[in-house]
């Protein structure tokens, strides 16, 4: 699986390095790591469905959330998958998320294995 190609966004640095460095380690996949949701939507926005495999972003974080970069991609026509991350798994940020196009999410705080297992199932298709 060293073929794809991950965008992680968390501005929490200890949890954005560990799902990098997990990623990378684990599936050889390439990542690109964001800490600022502004800096990862910039990124986001010259990107395309046969540049990236997967986007994975946590919901709560400054300038622009989860679900925000989630509707910015699909609004550019993206339609990869999008795996939410968040620690206020609500009923309603999950029918939000959903209604937006989020493929899958992980509640916070996460078991590593458990990450890995979501991201292997949503890249096996």
């Amino acid at each position: 699986m060293g073929s794809c190609s991950i965008v992680v966004v968390d501005d929490d640095a200890i949890t954005q390095e560990l799902i990098a460095v997990t990623l990378e380690d684990r599936l050889g996949a390439q990542v690109h790591s964001f800490t600022q949701s502004k800096v990862a939507r910039d990124f986001l926005m010259r990107q395309d469905d046969t540049s990236l495999s997967l986007i994975i972003s946590d919901q709560m974080m400054p300038d622009y959330d989860g679900i925000s970069l989630l509707k910015m991609c699909r609004k550019q026509g993206m339609q990869l998958p999008f795996l939410l991350l968040t620690a206020d798994a609500t009923r309603e940020t999950v029918l939000e998320a959903r209604r937006s196009g989020a493929t899958q999410f992980v509640a916070k705080p996460f078991k590593v294995d458990d990450l890995i297992a979501k991201v292997n199932e949503i890249l096996a298709g």
